[in-house]
């Protein structure tokens, strides 16, 4: 009786041990095969379908990139929702003009041939009021098909305004902060790409 007991347990140690084996070896997590690489940058990271639209002060990552002295450097095309290419072919006479953002200190006067977009404020309230997490929640809010805008790319629309009235600076001219190494104008229905020319 003992050895058909010894027995038993020795059989039942093996299929334990063989059972521990096969769940070891059919574990894909510890394959030694090289896994397909995925080009992350089609896969969306933040799937989220519509952007925040609670207006928030400018955060500091965001505000080290966008004070600066900018150009306008390039015409990047035209909003679905209403197309200026009509009426401006080549864009609007942006191109090569200046604006300054600095924490205590904004001008549009270098928007030279607009004299509806001068001005000039002392301590501007910069505040972002939407920020979409990937092109389709911004597209989808916006409307606007950007050049090179890839899937992921996080986009934040900066709003500017007076600090004694708290109104903004007009609607017709709009920035937009794209993963804090890309800044865009858009006036009207005409988008464009700025360049840092000073911090």
């Amino acid at each position: 009786m003992k050895k058909i007991l010894l027995v038993c347990i020795m059989i039942m140690v093996m299929l334990a041990s063989a059972c521990g084996n096969v769940e070891m070896t059919s574990n894909p997590n510890t394959s030694s095969e090289p896994k397909p690489e995925t080009d992350e940058s089609i896969i969306p990271k933040n799937t989220s379908e519509y952007c925040t639209g609670e207006r928030i002060n400018l955060d500091s990552e965001t505000g080290k990139y966008f004070y600066g002295t900018w150009k306008v450097e390039k015409l990047l095309g035209f909003s679905n929702s209403y197309n200026d290419a009509s009426e401006y072919p080549t864009g609007q006479k942006f191109i090569g003009d200046e604006i300054i953002i600095k924490k205590d200190f904004f001008s549009s006067k270098g928007l030279k041939n607009y004299s509806d977009y001068q001005y000039e404020l002392k301590n501007p309230l910069y505040e972002i009021t939407a920020t979409c997490y990937n092109s389709d929640s911004f597209y989808r809010l916006y409307k606007i098909d950007t050049p090179d805008l890839n899937i992921n790319d996080v986009v934040k629309a900066i709003d500017i305004s007076d600090p004694s009235t708290k109104l903004s600076i007009p609607v017709s001219v709009s920035f937009f902060v794209v993963n804090n190494d890309r800044l865009i104008l858009l006036s009207e229905a005409t988008i464009f790409e700025f360049k840092k020319i000073t911090d």
